[in-house]
């Protein structure tokens, strides 16, 4: 079972829409998958869960990401093991939590306290260790998990308890700013987690604090009739943005191997196209876009286009299930 986080300190990259195709992709092949929203904006939990059930995640006995850490945030127990709510027969998700955001000062005040302290231990590893729990319970071969955008605490604890990290960008300079520090803050968090492992991983369920980098996902480009079928602003800077993920992320991560290293030595899982008008259909419907039609009150050739966005996310499915593999 693998852990994978989607993730981008830049936000508005499309990242929630990508993983929730993928995941309904994975799941459609029998792969049994377990969604994670560690985003307290919720919005894969939106897509994915009626708003009677988000709410019901949420009550005193739900079994939302922050009621199962819940205790460990007022200091009064460890983790609840509450089971995952289940979509379909091969699809799980952990449903989000807007109260998940007060956990970030907990995480920030016994960070530094965590490599002496069993108890900071328990803290920053809850998330992770629930998580693991839930893969367990569901029998998932994959977990992905869908991060806010920002380095700060709870993406530190998160990140340090994922196999690999993927990148959904976008073409604009701010996804290539974005790339500035991720790589040097991995390389400290990696420190930082050494510590606590070699300190706590005999007593407590720790994790080591290396997420692999896999790749990255080009988002919400146009598609045009032209030899590499981009825009012209996904043509200026789809250049500079591959060399800013060599030179910021894969140079800093490869001395502590915390890089995959593809066939053909390329990072770009894959290219998605900005889908416009069939999101909110596919919003609405609580389905991937390729599986909504007419009922959904898709007409004409939106209905063909839907069906075969599909497609478009095989790519990017292959290297996953190749992940899983690894």
């Amino acid at each position: 079972m693998k852990l994978i986080s989607i993730f981008n300190n830049k936000g508005g990259v499309g990242k929630t829409t990508y993983m929730y195709h993928i995941a309904n992709i994975l799941s459609d092949r029998k792969i049994n998958t377990l969604m994670v929203d560690c985003d307290s904006q919720c919005n894969l939990t939106a897509y994915s869960m009626k708003d009677n059930e988000i709410e019901k995640s949420w009550d005193d006995k739900g079994n939302s990401i922050y009621r199962n850490i819940e205790l460990v945030d007022k200091g009064l127990g460890d983790i609840r093991n509450r089971s995952p709510y289940k979509i379909n027969e091969h699809l799980y998700i952990i449903p989000g939590d807007i109260n998940l955001s007060t956990f970030e000062d907990r995480l920030g005040d016994t960070w530094t306290s965590a490599p002496n302290q069993e108890s900071a231990v328990r803290v920053q590893t809850a998330i992770y260790r629930y998580i693991r729990w839930a893969a367990a319970k569901v029998s998932a071969d994959v977990v992905l998990i869908d991060l806010g955008p920002n380095l700060g605490s709870l993406n530190r604890a998160v990140l340090g308890g994922s196999d690999y990290f993927i990148i959904p960008v976008s073409p604009d300079l701010f996804s290539i700013r974005g790339t500035a520090n991720l790589g040097d803050k991995l390389v400290t968090w990696n420190m930082e987690w050494k510590q606590i492992y070699a300190r706590w991983s005999s007593t407590v369920e720790v994790p080591t604090g290396k997420p692999a980098f896999a790749g990255y996902v080009t988002q919400q480009h146009n598609l045009r009739n032209n030899s590499t079928g981009m825009t012209q602003g996904w043509s200026i800077f789809g250049t500079r943005l591959t060399s800013a993920i060599q030179k910021n992320i894969v140079e800093k991560l490869e001395p502590i191997d915390q890089v995959i290293h593809w066939t053909g030595g390329n990072h770009n899982l894959g290219q998605i196209p900005n889908l416009h008008s069939l999101i909110p259909y596919s919003l609405e419907a609580k389905k991937p876009v390729y599986k909504c039609g007419y009922n959904d009150g898709l007409q004409g050739a939106h209905i063909t286009r839907a069906k075969e966005s599909e497609d478009l996310f095989y790519g990017m499915v292959s290297s996953i299930q190749q992940l899983i593999k690894m």
